[in-house]
């Protein structure tokens, strides 16, 4: 036998083709990156044969949904092939009612699933507590990425509905548009009407492309697997774990350190998406813009997570009626649209309640917008953005409180140590304890902060470096991430809904 395959050991290769639940493929893990190395190869070997190209991705975005959520990839295919026949079926289709018919079919297989994985348990312990009952929860695993994927095939079909795009003749494109691996399980949710056209076009990455690519990849990484990986397990998880055994100030740091670290794990993974995509020629809508930088909740919903805000607001509050019905309906349907966007986050009371807070916050913004016959799109300046900057900041991270604790009980044992056993006196020893963090901390929210003219500086700096620049600067950075990481993947935040 050739001595270089004896030298291959088979539990690596396992390793490499076997699901295993406790370390699901990210992009932060090193088996992702080598293995993205080697796509890359093939991929551009296929940069002229279009149907060759798009068949080898859509493969390999499979191949990476099984590896972060195991056989449940068959959800994808069934999602998939419904919403292609049923667009094609809407496509040849004029009459009003069979057009309600087919679009209502596509809520059915899509909510339907998400429904049955994601809210059987929630609801069940629901009814039986209205009605008297019991009720035993079943094992039921949520598929990694079920609420993006499910939201991303729906706005297909709808947009169908809606004439405003025409159904897909190929299969192939469609199961591409939907497995697209750089969006698949954490978003964006990239919008069919915006994606679509971009699957035939020829392949062409621009060095203005390439470069942001890159500045993207290492800025989510640095976001990632730096600061929020690295608060998040030597103090984050420590204090909402147990709020009672830490004072009011050290409590008031976890959750700032909270607001920090879901923003940079989701941020950081928005970037990492739409920096991937960007080297495969593709194109996605940013999905963060600075978010606590908002002077207002309004402001807050038009920076975080964009692609679920806007998705929430063209497919759900429009439809509902938006601010065409009267000031109260309008108020009415704000609130109604962010509680179903506290749920689609978790099966939880807490989701909810957090959902409701930010509904009845936009629709008490709006109100006050009226009273005070505010332009629209009115953005305070000066000392009153201070104030706004500040407030909306704070009401923020009073919402994290519930969405991050698993139940009511944990969250009321935090604000009770906040606002009855603060000890400010502590916060020295605190500082002294957690420097590592709370140099983080600072460094975060500097970065956050700090106006976007300097951050598009960077970027422009790392378009203009050589090719040898930038993938120093990567290795540079993967060095820094080993160093720095736990022992564990720190899965993203977002993988759990």
């Amino acid at each position: 036998m050739c001595p270089l395959f004896n030298d291959i050991d088979p539990s690596r290769l396992r390793d490499i083709f076997a699901y295993d639940p406790t370390a699901p493929m990210i992009f932060s893990s090193g088996i992702f990156l080598w293995l993205f190395a080697a796509f890359l190869v093939v991929y551009l070997l296929l940069r002229r044969r279009d149907t060759a190209r798009i068949l080898f991705v859509t493969l390999f975005s499979y191949y990476f949904y099984y590896k972060s959520s195991g056989t449940y990839f068959f959800l994808l295919a069934v999602v998939t092939v419904s919403d292609y026949c049923i667009g094609r079926m809407l496509g040849r289709t004029q009459t009003r009612w069979r057009r309600k018919l087919l679009v209502a079919a596509s809520l059915c297989v899509n909510l339907g699933l998400l429904s049955y994985f994601k809210y059987t348990n929630f609801f069940g312990s629901i009814i039986a507590s209205l009605t008297g009952g019991t009720f035993t929860a079943l094992d039921i695993f949520l598929p990694v990425g079920i609420s993006f994927f499910t939201f991303q095939s729906l706005s297909y079909t709808i947009d169908i509905y809606r004439r405003q795009i025409t159904p897909l003749t190929r299969l192939l494109d469609y199961a591409f548009y939907v497995s697209f691996f750089p969006q698949l399980v954490a978003g964006p949710i990239v919008r069919a009407r915006d994606f679509i056209p971009q699957i035939r076009r020829p392949l062409f990455v621009s060095s203005e492309m390439f470069g942001r690519g890159i500045f993207l990849i290492v800025s989510g990484l640095f976001k990632k697997a730096i600061i929020s990986d690295y608060i998040s397990v030597n103090f984050v998880e420590r204090i909402f774990d147990a709020p009672t055994l830490y004072s009011g100030v050290e409590n008031l740091m976890g959750v700032y350190g909270y607001a920090l670290q879901i923003y940079c794990d989701f941020s950081g993974y928005s970037d990492m998406a739409i920096g991937i995509a960007l080297l495969l020629g593709f194109h996605f809508n940013i999905n963060f813009d600075s978010p606590y930088k908002s002077a207002s909740v309004t402001e807050f919903w038009r920076r975080w997570h964009i692609s679920l805000s806007s998705w929430l607001k063209d497919y759900l509050y429009i439809s509902l009626g938006g601010n065409r019905k009267g000031k109260i309906r309008q108020y009415i349907n704000l609130i109604f649209t962010m509680f179903l966007g506290g749920l689609w986050h978790g099966a939880s009371w807490n989701f909810v309640l957090w959902g409701l807070l930010h509904g009845v916050a936009l629709a008490m913004h709006k109100m006050w917008m009226t009273l005070t016959h505010r332009p629209k799109g009115y953005r305070p300046q000066g000392w009153r953005r201070v104030v706004g900057v500040v407030v909306t900041f704070h009401f923020v991270c009073f919402c994290w409180i519930f969405f991050r604790n698993a139940d009511f009980g944990s969250a009321l044992s935090m604000l009770r140590q906040i606002f009855t056993a603060f000890h400010p006196q502590l916060f020295p020893q605190w500082a002294e304890g957690y420097w590592e963090v709370l140099a983080l901390m600072l460094l975060g929210f500097l970065l956050h902060f700090a106006p976007a003219r300097w951050e598009n500086a960077v970027c422009r700096g790392v378009i203009r470096l050589p090719f040898l620049g930038k993938a120093l600067l990567l290795v540079g950075l993967i060095y820094a991430v080993i160093q720095m990481k736990s022992s564990e993947i720190q899965p993203f935040i977002y993988f759990q809904f």
